[in-house]
């Protein structure tokens, strides 16, 4: 987002330097916590089953969203977290599926009728 739009949004240069110093201080205390709180091997079977699907489950809660707010068009970001969808199953890398994903969402979208 450049300044001017920045500016027209209403977002003040305090609101975004707040934001990125409490990105930051979240994002140490996600990397230093665990290694506090967790001296020991974990013995549990489902706490470890647990923190080992939560960066998945934490980048789906944030992606899912983003994609369906951030197209214009409903059957352009189905059509994409369709694709994603496949792609992932067949266990394929996160960049390949992201641009199949973005490829076929702006494909879709440019299908005249669909937004």
């Amino acid at each position: 987002m450049n300044q001017n739009a920045a500016l027209s949004a209403g977002i003040s240069t305090a609101s975004v330097l707040l934001g990125i110093a409490v990105m930051a201080v979240v994002t140490y205390l996600m990397r230093m916590l665990p290694l506090v709180l967790f001296r020991r091997r974990i013995r549990s079977v489902w706490l470890r089953s647990f923190l080992a699907y939560l960066p998945y489950a934490v980048l789906a809660a944030m992606t899912v969203p983003a994609a369906f707010f951030a197209g214009g068009s409903l059957p352009a970001t189905l059509a994409g977290l369709a694709v994603a969808g496949v792609m992932s199953w067949f266990r394929m890398g996160l960049f390949p599926v992201a641009a199949a994903a973005s490829t076929v969402a702006c494909l879709f979208s440019l299908i005249p009728g669909l937004s």
